[in-house]
């Protein structure tokens, strides 16, 4: 199978829809040219049209892959395409694909001449793994529907072009095995991955890449005296898991060994039952997703380990399972953090809030500098955004300007909520330093952040530039 991408190039709402081609090969367009007239094919994003036995092409297949308007067109359309490529050619046993390279000199106007080759290139790949994975791992009647062979065919003259989508090729690689190595933690139930597990897991991959890895348990967090996260742990029969991942990167001619340090601190709750505030029955099986942010930021790892950036990079998971056992923690209880602040729990189904508290106040005694924090940490944060963006926090303004220049290339959503010091009354306790919960349900999310933001600064521990981004989702 070949696959082609195309576009709407009409201008208007209303002017009805005119495919281009986005290839300048002739053979694909005389193949194409028949069934373009019909207006069967109107190249919306992910659209697909299978055409058999095209003629004068080698391939047995051409495929048509809609990307939408060409005005709107990014490199996340490129990525969803080749991502709809490769699911319409598995239901049919396509075990051979290939994908034409988009290029910017199809269209008159150029459309595509602010696109890198090297992101369309990574972008396209990265669509096309993540697309080839199913997720039902435990099936007993489960079938192999994997495209084996991908490659991505250009006519592109100059070798340096060639060599950025190469570039980019390899890139998209690691990037989307990274991801697929994170979703594959994230599907596992929550029997087969407990907190030991994770650890287990963390550890092979980080001596496969090359990272530093150490994964400690209960007497760890007992020495730390990381009261908070060990209030959550306690209940479990499942003993705890504290995984630190180190990135060195090796130093150039002229660069400084004291520059930033960045820390990514996951929560890794890899089943939520809610404690004590246990949650309704319904659903309740999805909660073997609570350990998202701690895959994500050890799927991050692993891609940084191969990327090789020129900063150093510790990844910090912190992993336990909420469990209403006789030994769990209670609401009324107030327990102490590493940090040394004092915490009122209110509600024992806030517990991802807890362990992270401890994380990113370790994060800060190892030297990080610069904090990014993933979690599923509250469900009013889906409340207050639904289901297209996740939440962000951040308490300094040139990272997250990066941050939020960064998804441009990700094709990722987020919505920035504040975390400002008006809310902190939110949170604040009679008895201890502060709640783990909101006085009220309003602004859940932000009573969240503001409880983590209480870990993140302040203290004897900031270093000059010291800031921190929440995304949660």
């Amino acid at each position: 199978m070949l696959a082609v991408f195309a576009v709407d190039i009409a201008i208007g709402k209303e002017a009805d829809p005119l495919v281009a081609l986005l290839t300048t090969s002739d053979a694909v367009s005389d193949a194409a040219a028949k069934v373009l007239t019909t207006g069967e094919f109107k190249a919306t994003l992910g659209e697909t049209l299978l055409l058999h036995s095209p003629s004068g092409l080698k391939a047995e297949r051409l495929l048509l892959v809609g990307l939408g308007k060409a005005k709107g067109l990014s490199v996340d359309e490129v990525r969803k395409g080749a991502g709809a490529a490769v699911r319409a050619a598995k239901p049919i046993g396509v075990r051979e694909m290939a994908i034409a390279f988009p290029e910017d000199h199809a269209l008159s106007d150029e459309h595509l001449e602010s696109l890198p080759c090297e992101l369309l290139s990574r972008a396209l790949v990265e669509g096309a793994e993540l697309a080839e994975l199913d997720w039902d791992t435990y099936r007993s009647d489960r079938k192999d529907r994997s495209v084996r062979t991908l490659t991505v065919v250009t006519q592109e003259a100059e070798k340096s072009t060639r060599e950025e989508i190469q570039e980019g090729f390899d890139e998209g690689l690691i990037v989307a095995a990274a991801q697929n190595f994170t979703r594959s933690l994230v599907n596992e139930p929550g029997n087969v991955l407990t907190p030991t597990e994770l650890g287990k897991r963390a550890a092979a991959m980080c001596a496969e890449v090359g990272l530093q890895c150490e994964v400690y348990s209960t007497a760890k967090l007992h020495e730390l005296k990381m009261g908070a996260f060990w209030a959550v742990a306690q209940g479990s029969e499942e003993p705890p898991a504290l995984i630190v991942m180190t990135y060195e990167p090796q130093l150039g001619k002229g660069q400084a060994k004291d520059g930033p340090v960045m820390g990514l601190v996951g929560k890794g709750i890899t089943f939520d039952t809610g404690g004590i505030s246990i949650k309704p029955a319904d659903g309740m099986e999805k909660m073997k997703y609570d350990m998202a942010g701690a895959a994500a930021m050890i799927g991050a790892m692993r891609a940084i380990a191969q990327l090789k950036p020129k900063v150093k990079v510790i990844g910090i998971v912190c992993s336990a399972e909420n469990m209403p056992d006789g030994k769990a923690f209670k609401p009324g209880d107030v327990v102490t953090a590493m940090s040394g602040k004092t915490i009122e729990v209110v509600n024992t189904d806030a517990e991802g809030r807890l362990v992270l508290a401890d994380g990113l106040h370790y994060a800060k005694t190892l030297g990080c500098t610069h904090l990014i924090n993933a979690a599923t940490l509250t469900g009013a944060c889906v409340v207050a955004l639904g289901i297209l963006n996740a939440g962000l926090f951040s308490n300094d303004e040139v990272t997250w300007e990066k941050f939020q220049a960064a998804t441009k290339i990700s094709g990722e959503k987020f919505w920035r909520l504040p975390c400002t010091d008006d809310y902190k009354e939110q949170i604040k306790s009679q008895i201890a330093d502060m709640m783990n919960t909101g006085k009220n349900r309003w602004g859940g999310a932000i009573s969240a952040a503001m409880f983590l933001k209480e870990f993140v600064g302040g203290d004897s521990l900031d270093p000059p530039g010291y800031c921190r981004v929440r995304v949660e989702r």
